[in-house]
Parts: C-alpha cells; sequence; structure tokens
C-alpha cells in the first residue's frame, strides 16, 4: 500500500513538473513571439509583407528597409543623439548617485535619517510634470542636451541599491586608506569604486536602458528635431502614421519595395538591438548585484 501511494505521487509529480514546463514554455513563447514577428518583416521585403501571411519565416528576404533606415538623416541624427545621451547619462547618473550613497553610508553623517526619510517621500510623492516643466524651463533646459542627462544623474532607489552594497565593504579597507593619507573623496575613488563593480554594472545597466529607451522627455522638454532621440522620433512617426517622414531622403529605387510600417519594424530592430547585444556582457555583474542584500549574517 504504501508502494502504491508512493507511485501515485511520483506520478502526480510527474504531472505537476509536465504542467510547470508546459506553462514555462507558453510564458516565453507568448513573450518571445511577438520580438520574433517583427524581426521577420522587418528582413522581408515592404510591398511584399502587405500581403500578410508571414509569421516564422521571411518569404522574401529583403535588406531594403535597413537600408531605408540608414539612409535617412532624420533617424541616423536621432539614433546619435540616443547614443551620446546613454553613454554620457549612464556615468554620470552612476558615479553621482555612488558618491550620495557613499556619504548616506557614513554614520557620522549629520542629520542621516532626515535625509533618508526625505528621499523616501520622494520615491511616491512628487511635484508634478506642471511644476517639474516650470523648473526646467527656469534653469534653461528646454532645447538643451543637458535636460538628458542632469535631471537624471539622481535617483533615490538607485541610492538604496548602493547603500546597501557599500554598507557590505569591510571597514578595514577605509582605515587603511585613511591611515595612508587619503581623504573621502580619494577613498570612494580608489577603494569604494573598484570593489564595487557588482552594483555599479546593475545600476548602469537598469540606467542605461533607461536612457535608451527613453522618449517621454524628448516628447516633452524638447521642439527641435536635431535634439529628438530615436525613441521619441520614432514615437512621433507612429503617432502621425506619417509615410513622408520615414521615407524622407531615401533612393529612389528603395521606394519600390518598401512601406512606412516595413521601415517602421526595421527602425525598431535597430533601436532596440544595440541594448540587447549589451546585456550578456553585464549579466554575471547584473545577477550578483540582485543579490545584494538578500543574505544577511
Amino acid at each position: 500500500m504504501y508502494t502504491s501511494l508512493l507511485r501515485r505521487k511520483t506520478a502526480g509529480e510527474a504531472l505537476f513538473d509536465a504542467v510547470n514546463t508546459f506553462g514555462m514554455l507558453l510564458v516565453c513563447f507568448v513573450t518571445i513571439y511577438p520580438i520574433w514577428y517583427v524581426l521577420v518583416n522587418a528582413f522581408n521585403e515592404g510591398q511584399d509583407a502587405m500581403r500578410g501571411g508571414i509569421y516564422w519565416w521571411p518569404r522574401v528576404v529583403s535588406l531594403d528597409n535597413f537600408q531605408a533606415v540608414f539612409n535617412n538623416p532624420g533617424i541616423m541624427l536621432a539614433m546619435g543623439v540616443t547614443v551620446a545621451k546613454t553613454v554620457i547619462g549612464t556615468p554620470a547618473h552612476v558615479f553621482f548617485t555612488a558618491m550620495v550613497a557613499y556619504a548616506f553610508s557614513r554614520r557620522e553623517l549629520v542629520g542621516r535619517k532626515i535625509y533618508m526619510l526625505l528621499g523616501t517621500i520622494t520615491m511616491f510623492f512628487n511635484g508634478g510634470l506642471i511644476p517639474f516643466y516650470l523648473l526646467i524651463r527656469d534653469l534653461h533646459m528646454l532645447d538643451n542636451f543637458l535636460v538628458y542627462i542632469i535631471p537624471a544623474m539622481f535617483n533615490f532607489f538607485d541610492l538604496i541599491i548602493f547603500l546597501a552594497f557599500f554598507r557590505e565593504i569591510p571597514a578595514g579597507l577605509e582605515e587603511a586608506a585613511r591611515i595612508d593619507g587619503a581623504n573621502d573623496f580619494s577613498i570612494f575613488v580608489r577603494v569604494v569604486i573598484p570593489v564595487s563593480m557588482p552594483v555599479i554594472a546593475t545600476i548602469a545597466l537598469f540606467h542605461g536602458v533607461y536612457q535608451w529607451n527613453d522618449y517621454f522627455t524628448g516628447m516633452i522638454y524638447i521642439n527641435n528635431m536635431d535634439l529628438q532621440p530615436i525613441q521619441t522620433y520614432l514615437y512621433r512617426v507612429i503617432a502621425q502614421s506619417s509615410s513622408n517622414i520615414m521615407m524622407a531622403a531615401m533612393p529612389g529605387g528603395i521606394t519600390k519595395s518598401v512601406t512606412s510600417q516595413s521601415i517602421k519594424l526595421a527602425t525598431m530592430v535597430v533601436t532596440t538591438l544595440p541594448i540587447v547585444l549589451v546585456y550578456p556582457f553585464l549579466q554575471k555583474y547584473f545577477v550578483k548585484g540582485m543579490m545584494i542584500g538578500s543574505i544577511k549574517g
């Protein structure tokens, strides 16, 4: 009888494992297939794609859509703005937030608990879009590239992640540096930063993805088309359904084989690919960073 119950339990576990595996495969399919669909249609000839029926593989393989994207000066200029604000904004955010977090980690900081309370409140409440717009205007950052950098240099949630890591750094490292004559800033740059690569890579990935995908800042605070990032450019094109913008400055031979829809899909691929390629290089640091503070003792 015991053996029979054991067999039933084993069969039930096998059924549970099968259902669990099927559920995970279904979630993976629902997550990945839309990306695959965009990729397949981006590599298919635009005019042929209008007939429909393309679900798994390109029916007429063509690179004209991507050629049209790279030949469009507006798209390439917007891509340059996105790359610039990501490359400049991410290190600036990481360094400034880490520096503030290091100050918060010092127990001798006067008013530390009050600062933590005030910072925590800002995570749940803010003044709203209109007061922030007026602030940006008064700081003369409308239609200014710095609007992508300065307001995003600090985030209190990222400070908490940094703070949890800094508290785990052995105090002996800082004491040894202080005996050698290093001041607080030297300790931060020469001791704390080098041993904090896991959390730095994690925050850099978080903020880098934010900077790359951010379209709202360019839509609200930038009217100059030369300063709009690629995500804002793509948002305006899709929202306006304007084929004229997408097909501007294209060679005549290309316009015969592409459509506004096919170029939109190709643009999505071009804008998504760089940030996807960066992730594998930061994954090991990302996993370590996410474990920060999870185990005590």
